[in-house]
């Protein structure tokens, strides 16, 4: 960990930085019992060690990555501030810096024109799509695969939605034969595409998907909170390509940059192609909405207070790796993949385990034989 022990240094100076913004402040007469908070910190740090390694790169038990340095040093460095952009009076700069990040999220997708903010995680960015949906289409069902992540059907119960699964094929995507006999029937105002499904990895087939919209006119969500990065990967197979090529298509879509974006927890983000869904959020709040005529983030988000230094630290990674096909995140994914399909291959060719299909994206589904 010599790196982050490095990136203290480096933390130390831009504190120093940020702290001539507010030198004209009056001292602050609270003493700080250092003895004490050290022996708090070291039992905390104890405490600690009683976990799996999730930070090291080399972990792979979980369809996550390690928080990037700069995104947990952005985030410490907000964090003296506390910025909470609910309203700009509780984060000017972290705002700002969120519509910046999101804005380059939905570039990534193909989108210029969007609606979209962070959110706390992928549950609450899917809970405010479908919210939309809901108010877009009332009375409607929602439809997901079997292989869709679960928080689509409590989701839906607590929108007071009515949810169906979608059975799925031998490979874990949406079964489209399935999904048009069920669209015959009527009555689906949503359907949920999962690009890269939180347990296999499997990528809905989008193209056919949308040629089934264009023919019963539903509402297309795309759950890509696990695949949504691997838009900008060129080595995918023909079929994952295909999705990703269409992805800008859909109505909406959510994105968990603490998943593949290197953030900490919790960092989600929901996104809206058509703007005008925004009015839908139209509320009020006297004491937090003073300050400007802007349309701010606070006012288009179920959520209230949200963590500016969440935005910060996706700023910062952002602004170390652009989302650029040809840049180092585009090339971390694609060794990602590399590596999924070389852990297949060895795994395929030992008789002691047992494989289902070969990863679309970098999640290796295998057992061993009894």
């Amino acid at each position: 960990m010599k790196l982050e022990k490095d990136g203290l240094d480096l933390l130390r100076e831009a504190v120093e930085r940020m702290e001539t913004a507010f030198h004209d402040l009056p001292d602050m007469d609270a003493e700080v019992d250092t003895r004490a908070m050290r022996e708090v910190l070291l039992e905390v740090a104890g405490r600690m060690q009683d976990n799996y390694p999730y930070f090291h790169p080399y972990y792979a038990g979980q369809m996550l990555k390690p928080p990037h340095p700069v995104a947990r040093l952005a985030y410490m460095l907000a964090m003296w501030v506390n910025p909470n952009n609910h309203a700009l009076d509780g984060g000017r700069a972290s705002s700002r810096m969120e519509k910046e990040a999101v804005a380059e999220l939905a570039r990534m997708i193909g989108w210029e024109t969007h609606l979209g903010h962070l959110t706390g995680g992928g549950t609450m960015a899917n809970l405010e799509a479908l919210w939309v949906s809901g108010r877009l289409n009332p009375g409607k069902k929602v439809l997901a695969s079997t292989q869709a992540h679960y928080t689509h059907s409590r989701i839906s119960e607590v929108l007071h939605l009515d949810f169906e699964a979608i059975p799925s094929d031998t490979r874990s995507r949406m079964d489209v034969n399935a999904l048009e006999d069920r669209l015959r029937r009527g009555d689906i105002g949503t359907v949920v595409a999962t690009i890269g499904t939180t347990g296999t990895g499997a990528v809905d087939p989008l193209p056919d998907i949308l040629s089934l919209r264009d023919k019963y006119g539903f509402r297309l969500h795309a759950d890509a909170a696990y695949g949504g990065y691997f838009v900008l990967v060129d080595t995918l197979a023909e079929e994952a390509s295909a999705a990703y090529r269409r992805l800008s298509e859909v109505d909406s879509i959510v994105i968990d940059p603490h998943k593949h974006g290197l953030q900490p927890y919790g960092c989600g983000c929901i996104l809206f192609k058509d703007p005008s869904v925004g009015v839908l959020y139209k509320h009020d709040s006297p004491y937090t909405y003073f300050s400007s005529s802007e349309l701010h983030l606070g006012e288009i988000s179920l959520e209230c207070s949200r963590a500016g230094a969440s935005a910060v630290a996706l700023w910062a990674t952002q602004r170390l790796l652009p989302m650029t096909r040809d840049g180092e995140f585009a090339g971390g994914l694609t060794r990602c993949r590399e590596a999924a399909l070389q852990l297949y291959g060895r795994l395929n060719n030992d008789e002691r385990f047992l494989t289902m299909f070969e990863p679309e994206l970098d999640i290796v589904i295998f057992a061993p034989r009894a």
